[in-house]
């Protein structure tokens, strides 16, 4: 049977509330920050449902021995953000991540053969960037199953180009745009995260 990337998009309200205030071309940066903030908690706790290690364990209670989930926190847990619109996402990821490793600047050297990994990133418009960092992570033993990828906003050519060469991923979103524009920008997208929350990038040289 043939793989197909799967995208999520969860039809909750509060994800489509933030993705709007995303969109608002008059959203200030610290509204655009908080909504990044939020849609980084929300498509992580969605897409953590069916994916986080757990198991069943017995618990006293104040009256009696019952049953209960609690997280397998041995099994190492990494979050990789691409900047700078991951970072924001990592901030609401890690209310529901609290044991994550997070690794910034690039990947550790080695990975655990058991390790889960969470990629954020704010937008996956030609994929240009997500394909180089999975091309590093298969170079280092990653397979797609143990990934979950959480992005604002995706295109539909991006993600065309990733179910080409990685049809096993899974990726959660809080909506796909069909088009790029001229310029290469997800229309009608979420503008460029880079100015919308006024950072300043150095020049190159």
């Amino acid at each position: 049977m043939a793989k197909t990337l799967r995208v999520v998009v969860p039809p909750h309200p509060l994800i489509a509330h933030w993705l709007t205030m995303l969109r608002h071309a008059g959203t200030p940066p610290s509204l655009y920050r908080t909504a990044l903030e939020e849609l980084g908690r929300w498509l992580t706790y969605e897409a953590l449902r069916d994916w986080l290690p757990h198991r069943r364990e017995q618990v006293q209670t104040a009256l009696e021995l019952t049953e209960g989930t609690v997280i397998e926190t041995g099994v190492p847990l990494l979050a990789v953000p691409l900047l700078p619109g991951g970072l924001m996402l990592w901030e609401g990821a890690r209310q529901v991540l609290p044991h994550a490793e997070l690794c910034l600047g690039g990947l550790p050297e080695t990975i655990e053969a058991n390790a889960g990994l969470v990629l954020l990133l704010d937008q996956i418009s030609d994929a240009e960037d997500l394909l180089g960092l999975m091309e590093e992570l298969v170079a280092k033993g990653v397979e797609s199953r143990r990934l979950r990828v959480i992005a604002a906003l995706t295109a539909s050519p991006g993600l065309k180009r990733l179910g080409e060469t990685f049809p096993e991923l899974t990726i959660h979103t809080a909506c796909i745009d069909e088009v790029l524009n001229a310029n290469g920008q997800i229309s009608p997208g979420i503008g460029n995260t880079s100015q919308r929350l006024q950072i300043r990038t150095a020049p190159s040289t």
